[in-house]
């Protein structure tokens, strides 16, 4: 989240077509994950979505509300960490020698602030969005503005050189072995898998493409990443949006976001 063992062969920085009507973006980077990762945790099943473009409104207030209700519902009987998805990443977590009452997968953290403030942050509306069908399905689900990744983005364990910066705006290095989401040119856009995303690659209101990445290590995992994804997909589409869809098993494979359009 750069060549490791079972990377991919990449083709430069991304480009994208700019523009204000759909079809402007023009999406080229690929997502993948180092072998390690998948022989580490063959359970995980990837839900891939890219934004390859989207009206500078999104009216997603309903199903944002809508979503969050059903997280509401889930957590009735059960906490957040009696979730099958989320007791699964917190077995990897600990795996990985992460503490994982300290360090919480990013979807458990938000169904612990929901259960106890009652409502989630708003901060932009795809990320709203994409905060209530993580809480919903209870995985992990992160977006990040292409425009800010550098080449590809490779889910792999770091060298300890890598950059991230943080939402506070201080630049720090994750430790030799650390999963990250790592680009090109060394930037980490996430650190601890899934437990932080960088500011770097942060969506805000100039944010025009997007790459989501929905996570699971649970049994059920793969039935429960492809209904997020999709509900993801429904609501994007209504509003106008172009996106393209993928699966990957095992983190074997990669996703190229690269589009047919003209």
């Amino acid at each position: 989240m750069a060549c490791h063992p079972g990377a991919i062969e990449r083709r430069g920085p991304i480009s994208f077509k700019t523009g204000s009507e759909p079809g402007s973006y023009q999406l080229a980077m690929l997502f993948s994950y180092d072998q390690k990762i998948g022989q580490d945790h063959p359970t995980l099943v990837t839900g891939l979505l890219s934004i390859n473009w989207m009206p500078e409104q999104l009216n997603v207030q309903a199903a944002t509300l809508r979503f969050t209700a059903r997280a509401r519902r889930n957590l009735v009987d059960a906490t957040e960490a009696e979730l099958p998805a989320i007791r699964a990443w917190r077995s990897a977590f600990s795996a990985m020698g992460l503490k994982p009452t300290k360090y919480r997968c990013a979807s458990e953290a938000l169904l612990r602030r929901l259960r106890k403030d009652g409502a989630l942050p708003r901060l932009h509306p795809l990320v709203d969005l994409a905060n209530a069908v993580s809480v919903a399905h209870a995985v992990p689900v992160a977006v990040f503005d292409v425009t800010h990744v550098s080449g590809d983005l490779t889910v792999r364990p770091a060298t300890g050189q890598e950059t991230y910066r943080s939402f506070g705006g201080a630049d720090e290095n994750p430790e030799a072995g650390e999963i990250i989401f790592a680009d090109d040119d060394g930037a980490a856009h996430a650190r601890r898998w899934t437990n932080r995303q960088s500011a770097a690659s942060a969506v805000s209101e100039n944010t025009v493409a997007a790459l989501v990445v929905i996570e699971a290590l649970h049994a059920d995992g793969e039935a429960v990443v492809l209904a997020a994804r999709d509900d993801l997909a429904a609501v994007l589409a209504e509003q106008g949006a172009e996106t393209r869809t993928e699966v990957l098993r095992g983190g074997e494979g990669h996703f190229d976001t690269e589009t047919d359009k003209p």
